[in-house]
């Protein structure tokens, strides 16, 4: 393949995913609007979160691999969780197995070459984490943090700033994210 038809090619991809992105996303808030389900009996938000983001990689490997491959593992450790399938002395076990199982996805992408050798979204990724988990654990978000991340408007929304933020670049390459 020439240099000009794997620039259109790779073009077409990134503009794939962005859609799609935002395709994802609306349906997630159409149905959050329509099903209102109830967050801690149906805790899919992360899941669904880290679900779309690697449906987006696969459209365009080389951006959201690291976080997809970051936040699916953590969203069925949290599906897991508040679906009480996981007991509750385990839970930070099973959040630094997935953290564990990101990583190792990460390096083994990295491999192929779709993330590059200065990433540091996994680092920032995991920060993200740890604050998160040490503000619950203090008692500082709010009211309706849980619940918000554990439904259907977290992927709807996620999905949507990621797809928008992606088209507000016009379709450029990169690796953001």
């Amino acid at each position: 393949m020439t240099g000009t038809m794997a620039a259109r090619v790779a073009r077409t991809n990134r503009i794939r995913q962005t859609y799609t992105l935002l395709g994802l996303g609306i349906v997630f808030i159409l149905a959050a609007l329509i099903l209102r389900l109830n967050s801690y009996e149906y805790p899919l938000g992360v899941l669904l979160l880290g679900i779309g983001l690697l449906i987006g990689a696969f459209l365009y490997p080389p951006r959201l691999m690291i976080a997809g491959w970051i936040v699916t593992p953590l969203g069925l450790a949290v599906f897991l969780t508040f679906k009480r399938l996981i007991p509750g002395n385990q839970v930070l076990a099973f959040f630094i197995l997935a953290i564990g199982i990101g990583l190792l996805a990460v390096a083994l992408v990295g491999r192929r070459g779709y993330v590059g050798k200065g990433a540091i979204s996994p680092a920032l990724l995991v920060l993200v984490v740890g604050l998160v988990e040490f503000l619950l654990a203090r008692g500082l978000t709010p009211s309706g943090f849980i619940p918000f991340m554990l439904s259907l408007w977290l992927p709807g929304i996620g999905l949507i700033v990621v797809g928008l933020a992606y088209l507000l670049t016009n379709g450029r390459g990169g690796h953001a994210f």
